[in-house]
């Protein structure tokens, strides 16, 4: 029997909301409670799906007592909860996959993109971390070793183990695509909300915990 040399791959990944119905900008098909990786290789209405879910997860009424009411259009009153909430949120985390073996870790309820930096806990801290709950998956270090457990609250869970130097480098990479999102996010809010389109893109930094990138003039 061939054996499977072991490939470790992460991703950010945004967890989804269904798309049906939504009208105020174009955005690729997308399911309740899946996972779309980010990266600068998404097409437009996929990156519309993306601002569109991350918009959903601040779409919560703040406090009265000093906050402005939202417009009343229905663009500026879709967009309100990134422009006024604080902290933002952006449901997700990293998505690790072994694909010799198929084990799959992904994060659990709760638990936000820019949470992501509770990985190098593993690495540089106390040595562990957990990424949300139902599932509750769980990273430990074991001397230059890590291993992920996929659901932390079952006995015989699925694990995949990697160096620590390895998911050092994999970090790296993740952090680059979700920058790599950032950039085209930008790019994407400037030909869409030209008329929000720099808060926006500030806004998505803060919910990604990451720079607001600088956005070439649109020729």
């Amino acid at each position: 029997m061939p054996h499977t040399p072991q490939v470790i791959i992460m991703q950010p990944v945004l967890e989804t909301c269904s798309s049906d119905g939504f009208s105020l900008w174009p955005v690729a098909s997308t399911e309740a409670y899946g996972f779309m990786p980010l990266s600068g290789a998404l097409s437009p209405e996929e990156v519309g799906a993306a601002v569109m879910r991350i918009a959903v997860c601040n779409d919560v009424a703040p406090e009265p007592d000093g906050c402005p009411p939202g417009p009343a259009d229905p663009l500026g009153s879709f967009l309100h909860g990134l422009f006024t909430m604080d902290p933002l949120f952006a449901a997700g985390g990293l998505q690790v996959m072994d694909t010799a073996t198929g084990t799959e870790l992904l994060p659990g309820c709760c638990n936000g993109l820019d949470e992501r930096s509770d990985w190098l806990e593993v690495l540089d801290g106390d040595g562990r971390a957990s990424f949300g709950h139902g599932p509750a998956p769980l990273a430990e270090r074991l001397g230059d070793s890590v291993r992920l457990t996929v659901d932390a609250e079952q006995d015989d869970s699925p694990v995949i183990e990697m160096s620590a130097d390895e998911l050092r480098r994999l970090l790296v990479g993740a952090e680059s695509d979700l920058a790599d999102f950032l950039q085209l996010a930008a790019v994407w809010a400037a030909r869409h909300l030209s008329g929000h389109a720099t808060p926006v893109s500030a806004a998505l930094a803060r919910a990604l915990a990451l720079p607001t990138p600088v956005v070439p003039p649109l020729l």
